[in-house]
């Protein structure tokens, strides 16, 4: 039983590392967005509207915004600081990252908001052309899955969190591959490779959570 006690904090430990990790990754994409971002027109096409750059950028910001709503709302309702910790994280992280994708649209000359249904750039080229536009995004929950999480509390709310954050978590690594299947900007897959290095290692973090919660409560249909 003495080692009890130190299983938080190796858990916290764990968290904070990725949180570090995460951080770093945000750093690394600015830099490269500093340095490369302004010879841009030397060193690569600027993405058009239709582009699967400019697509991605609007889309994830969509899906990362749902991450953030996610987070906060079992931060609320779970006393749990290894479950707040990592809420924590999720919600920075995003916002930030949310905020980098916004800012290559501007910086491009790109409208916030593009002319063609949701995901239409996944629909096109690559080697996984499925996606129909239009259709929710890979991993995003739904509107009653998104219900039920502020209606749970404790463990309850715990278990589901970390059942919806996988697929979320999931949902970003199916577009963040299939941004770098379609393009050559720098920046873009300097971010992208980013995205899919972080959310793996919190998807294994937050599955050693969940197993330790006893698993899923049941099955969530993610769309």
């Amino acid at each position: 039983m003495a080692a009890t006690p130190a299983e938080p904090r190796t858990g916290r430990a764990r968290i904070v590392a990725l949180a570090v990790g995460a951080l770093v990754a945000v750093v690394a994409v600015g830099l490269v967005a500093f340095s490369l971002g302004r010879l841009s027109t030397l060193s690569a096409t600027t993405p058009t509207e239709t582009s699967a750059e400019a697509g991605f950028a609007r889309d994830m910001q969509v899906h990362h915004k749902q991450g953030v709503e996610l987070a906060l709302i079992v931060r609320d309702v779970t006393d749990d600081p290894e479950v707040r910790l990592l809420a924590d994280d999720i919600a920075a992280t995003q916002a930030q990252q949310s905020g980098q994708l916004a800012g290559w649209l501007n910086v491009w000359g790109l409208p916030q908001f593009g002319s063609e249904p949701s995901m239409s750039w996944m629909s096109r080229g690559g080697a996984h052309a499925s996606h129909v536009p239009g259709a929710p995004m890979p991993g995003l929950a739904t509107p009653e899955q998104v219900a039920a999480l502020k209606a749970a509390t404790g463990v309850e709310a715990e278990r589901l969190f970390l059942e919806l954050m996988i697929a979320h978590h999931r949902g970003a690594l199916d577009m963040a591959d299939a941004l770098i299947e379609r393009s050559d900007h720098p920046v873009a897959l300097a971010f992208a490779n980013a995205v899919v290095a972080s959310q793996q290692s919190e998807i294994e973090l937050m599955q050693s959570m969940l197993d330790a919660r006893g698993g899923a409560p049941m099955v969530l249909p993610v769309e």
